[in-house]
């Protein structure tokens, strides 16, 4: 299979599909992709209660955030300057200088890009689980994942996002999603793309909200560097 192939994924949300082409790949890095919050955690990881499983993300959760992520196979300096690959992988906070660990100094496969971000994508569902006290469907829990996995556990924790989910007031939800649009204090295309493909997953099957808001009353937009 060339690398054009493997550079196309595909996804089914509220029966539409999506496809990532090489241009679509090509645009989502040199606009959107900053290195995923969830690497930039400080604070130790969620334990989960003993007995409890963890839960894993659907496929169809997987293919958004693989579709916001974008696949390389080569090592690439992120716009942070942080020496990445894959699926936004981060090998380390530093350039790229050719001391990466032997299997990233040619290429990675696709198939190994998923099972790399399957790893990193379970420290984005322990937040999830450890913070969310509503019952989700899987469409709803993957978004959150997705949405946990773009700008931390930290971020998740503190957000207004996590207090209407909790509250089940799910009709503030869209709104709250669509805050989380700015990176380093810039608006991103990527980004605004990303939260409309959380908030049709995390409704999949069900008609989206249209939130009322008065004049003047919109909601601060958030950095997902920053949080709340």
């Amino acid at each position: 299979m060339n690398i054009c192939c493997l550079l196309v994924v595909s996804v089914v949300v509220s029966g539409l599909v999506s496809c990532a082409t090489q241009a679509q790949v090509t645009a989502n890095t040199e606009e959107a992709s900053v290195i995923p919050g969830i690497f930039l955690e400080t604070e130790p990881r969620a334990i989960l209660p003993e007995g409890v499983e963890l839960r894993q993300i659907s496929t169809i959760g997987l293919n958004v955030t693989k579709i916001s992520e974008s696949f390389l196979p080569r090592l690439y300096d992120d716009p942070a300057g942080y020496c990445t690959i894959g699926y936004g992988h981060l090998v380390k906070k530093a350039r790229c200088d050719g001391s990466e660990p032997r299997e990233f100094l040619s290429t990675i496969s696709e198939p190994r890009g998923s099972e790399i971000l399957l790893t990193d994508m379970s420290m984005a569902e322990l937040g999830v689980m450890a913070n969310v006290t509503a019952q989700l469907t899987d469409g709803q829990y993957a978004a959150l994942c997705d949405f946990t996995y773009n700008v931390g556990v930290g971020n998740l924790r503190k957000s207004t996002l996590l207090k209407v989910v909790n509250a089940g007031s799910f009709d503030e939800v869209p709104t709250q999603f669509r805050r989380y649009i700015l990176a380093n204090g810039k608006v991103l295309k990527g980004l605004k793309d990303r939260r409309e493909k959380e908030i049709e997953l995390f409704f999949q099957g069900l008609p989206i909200p249209r939130a009322v808001i008065p004049e003047g009353q919109e909601p601060a937009l958030v950095d997902i560097r920053k949080g709340e």
